[in-house]
């Protein structure tokens, strides 16, 4: 948002003078200066009506300006901007098509209700303009207006308007009103406005080859949306669809081969077209790959998905992914990553050659991911196996400390996948062992030593020297140490009883960490009570690991393929993981980064970096707060029906609970539910369950299931949620308001160095800050209560005898905010500060504190 600067009062004199010069030119430099003014940020709303007599001009250039004028202050002037309307009712019949489009398209971006409804008469004649320019601006409008108020669209007729225009003979045209009826289509999923049938689809295609490159994008967009009734007319548009693989714009080469993807899919392999078609998919995407780094890193990331999908396409074209030395690094990993996917027994020799190449260079991080991708070769290919662990063997040589660790590291995979294949390089990797100072590394070895120890003769002083340093050790090192000496001990329990003995009450006496106790006592008492089991369990033969551990799930590497060529393609994450407020419907498979699963019983305490100083745990959280059911909607409003409810959060599902009573003498049957658009996508997850009917004085509860996929739309206040319910009566409207609460969902506990940054990172304006009175909990009571309802606590101190608590909650549209809660003993107010990006829901959030700590 551009900041407002201010303008004196002698400036605004002076341009208003100049505005209501009867001079052309002298009007018209002084809309310049105006339109300087507010691209600089000044504001010039005061200017507004002088602004507005200037459009009563046959000069285009003059009028574009004005238009540009208004389009900026209309909002807050919308009283002035119906000054405007005869002008634009007066431009759209104007014999020049450029000032007929120009006014419609300035009518689009005007977003202010009142205005609406002067403009759809306008509308509707230039949607049958007779020049295609005019018409492909109004369909593009008719998107704009759709957003601003959708009932109006859609009881003018817009819509149908619209359909037409897909068999318009412009190609331009067509191209744009696909992209509006697309644009409609994702705020309302289950409407079926891109109606697809062969005859549209065969206009669509035609329109393909004369258009625009973004009118190719928005067509090809749409195609992919379409299913083919077989595999004939499958084939067919495939057939057309090809030659937008030469186009010199990557995005339209992109967009045409996700079309290509999803239809062969349909495709027979035993036919001869399916294989040309293979053999055609591979060129456009190595050319995609000598574009600039930035583009090639795009290309990678899809190709990426394409090879997992379809290996065949590129089984051949090894060689372009082969690293140069002056890629860029995130272009050599992406590379990288791609070569593994694409080894085979015929390409491994050359590949290995490669990586070997790759382990000697100066980037540290590439030389880590070239070892490890060796070691992955080795699991891939069974024949290459050999190859590979002597390589390894060699890089180990080279005593170059990170690559001798990450070696060690794939070399314990090397082992998973193949037992009592390659245990000869035992003693090599015990000749490292002093060098290894990362935990990874450490483990590894630890793993190999305890899983070998039979054949290792002095495997006792190895776990023994780790032992020493015991609680210096990470999680991950101490965990290895614990199951490989317990291991050993069983594979020589004469000789390591003491050693077994002291790993076990370090794990449990003297540790705080609860998985390694856990697994410390499970050890103790498997040993203590039945050794034979002991055996069974400890040294149970292990499954073989995976060829590629690093593949994306079936289901979602699908949902990507239908994504190729957009953000979610480059994230390799669905839209709904990380467009906020998303209203795609499937499964959200990704997540945040870097923020850690709540953990119910989760110690909560410690420090959080410069900030925070250790604290106490809290101790275990209370059931989530459901305010109590009030009537919505009396019954002497709806001919007798009365409704009350409320809302509640049970298992990860928000639930509105309802009570329907029949205070009226006649049966009601047929129930239906509908919400209209709300400021979080709140809709039912599925029909009202009201499976008999409601006799007179009858009351029957009913709990229906609620997404967050729905169309969204800013509500006053921002929790209000309008209802309709429809029986075999009538149809009943009313309006309640949830508790923001229900959308806190479980994955809300921040880790602790990203809760710091986020905090500085948040501007302390977005800061609110509020009381909460008459609150008789201590600081553990408080928090306890809130992680019932998914507040959750990251950190907590005390200064001067005021408990400070640190928490984080996570909205359902992916917002965070974050907390500081004071409490001050024997001082029933407590001070909540709440930071957020988005500073409107914090009035929200701070009335869910409030009620669910006084209740």
């Amino acid at each position: 948002m551009v900041c407002s600067v201010s303008i004196c009062a002698g400036e605004i004199f002076e341009l208003k003078a100049e505005l209501n010069s009867d001079k052309k030119e002298k009007k018209k430099e002084a809309v310049k200066k105006v339109i300087a003014s507010m691209t600089v940020g000044k504001d010039v709303s005061a200017l507004f009506p002088d602004v507005v007599n200037c459009m009563q001009t046959d000069n285009l250039e003059l009028k574009k300006l004005v238009y540009l004028y208004l389009m900026n202050y209309a909002k807050s002037q919308p009283d002035m901007a119906i000054m405007a309307v005869n002008t634009f009712v007066k431009d759209c019949e104007d014999a020049n098509p450029l000032i007929r489009a120009l006014a419609v398209r300035t009518m689009g971006c005007i977003r202010v209700d009142k205005i609406t409804e002067y403009l759809c008469e306008p509308l509707r004649k230039c949607l049958k303009d007779e020049d295609p320019y005019v018409r492909k601006t109004a369909a593009v409008c008719v998107a704009k207006l759709h957003d601003i108020n959708a009932q109006l669209v859609e009881d003018q007729g817009f819509l149908d308007t619209l359909k037409d225009l897909i068999s318009d003979s412009n190609p331009m045209v067509v191209a744009n009103a696909v992209a509006a009826l697309s644009e409609i289509a994702e705020s309302h999923p289950n409407s079926n406005l891109l109606d697809l049938n062969p005859q549209s689809i065969n206009k669509l295609l035609t329109a393909l080859n004369e258009c625009t490159e973004w009118g190719q994008i928005f067509i090809l967009d749409c195609l992919a949306n379409y299913t083919p009734r077989d595999d004939r007319e499958s084939q067919s548009i495939c057939e057309r669809v090809t030659p937008r693989l030469s186009h010199a714009n990557s995005a339209v080469v992109l967009s045409a081969v996700k079309v290509l993807m999803k239809f062969m899919e349909m495709l027979p392999k035993d036919l001869d077209y399916y294989g040309t078609l293979l053999k055609k998919l591979a060129p456009p995407l190595v050319t995609l790959l000598s574009a600039e780094p930035e583009l090639q890193y795009v290309a990678l990331r899809n190709i990426n998905l394409i090879v997992q999908k379809r290996p065949e396409i590129l089984k051949h074209e090894m060689k372009v992914f082969f690293v140069k030395y002056n890629d860029p690094i995130y272009v050599k990993l992406e590379k990288l990553d791609i070569m593994i996917r694409l080894a085979s027994q015929a390409n491994i020799a050359q590949v290995l050659a490669e990586l070997k190449e790759y382990a000697t260079e100066v980037d540290v991080d590439f030389v880590r991911k070239a070892v490890r991708a060796i070691g992955r070769c080795a699991i891939k290919v069974e024949q290459s196996a050999e190859r590979c662990v002597s390589t390894l063997l060699d890089l180990i040589q080279t005593k170059v400390n990170y690559v001798v660790q990450e070696a060690i590291v794939v070399i314990k995979d090397i082992f998973r996948k193949y037992p009592n294949k390659y245990e000869s390089v035992i003693a090599t990797l015990c000749e490292n062992l002093d060098s290894l100072d990362e935990p990874e590394a450490r483990a590894a070895m630890i793993w190999i030593v305890g899983e070998y120890a039979e054949r290792i003769d002095n495997a006792d002083e190895l776990l023994e020297s780790f032992l020493e340093g015991f609680h210096d050790e990470s999680t991950q090192v101490q965990l290895q140490l614990l199951t490989a000496i317990v291991k050993l001990f069983l594979k020589k329990p004469t000789e390591t009883q003491e050693l077994v003995q002291q790993v076990l009450s370090l794990a449990t006496q003297d540790s705080d960490n609860p998985d390694l106790r856990d697994r410390g006592y499970i050890y103790w008492r498997l040993l203590s009570t039945d050794p034979v089991a002991a055996k069974e369990v400890v040294l149970a033969e292990k499954p073989l690991i995976s060829e590629e551990t690093d593949l994306i799930e079936p289901t979602l590497l699908e949902e990507l393929i239908c994504h190729i060529g957009t953000l979610a393609s480059v994230y390799h994450k669905p839209p709904s993981a990380f467009v906020e407020g998303s209203r795609v419907s499937y499964t959200c498979f990704g997540a945040a980064p870097a923020v850690m699963p709540a953990s119910l019983n989760a110690p909560v305490g410690g420090g959080l970096g410069d900030l925070f100083d250790l604290g106490g745990g809290v101790g275990m959280p209370m059931g989530a707060y459901i305010p109590p059911k009030i009537v919505w909607l009396p019954a002497m409003k709806a001919k007798g029906l009365e409704i009350s409810g409320t809302f509640a959060r049970r298992a990860g599902v928000i639930q509105m609970e309802l009570i329907l009573t029949n205070k009226a003498m006649s049966v009601m049957t047929d129930f239906a539910i509908q919400f209209n658009r709300n400021s979080f996508g709140l809709a039912p997850a599925g029909p009202l369950q009201v499976l008999t009917p409601l006799g007179p004085n009858q009351t029957i509860e009913v709990s229906l299931p609620l997404s967050t996929v729905g169309p969204v739309m800013k509500m006053d206040p921002l929790n209000n949620l309008q209802v309709a319910v429809k029986n075999n009566i009538d149809v009943f409207y009313f309006s309640c308001q949830y508790p923001i609460s229900m959308l806190f969902v479980e994955d809300g506990k921040m880790e602790r160095q990203l809760f710091l940054a986020t905090w500085k990172d948040i501007p302390n304006d977005n800061e609110s800050q509020f009381q909460i009175k008459d609150c008789h909990l201590n600081s553990d009571a408080a928090s306890s209560k809130l992680q019932g309802s998914n507040i959750f606590t990251i950190a907590k101190r005390t200064v001067e005898g005021q408990d400070m608590l640190y928490m984080s909650i996570k909205l359902s549209n992916g917002i965070w905010v974050l907390a500081e809660l004071k409490v001050q003993a024997g001082n029933p107010n407590y001070t909540i500060s709440l930071k957020c990006r988005a500073p409107e829901v914090s009035q929200c959030v701070f009335q869910c504190y409030e009620a669910v700590l006084k209740n």
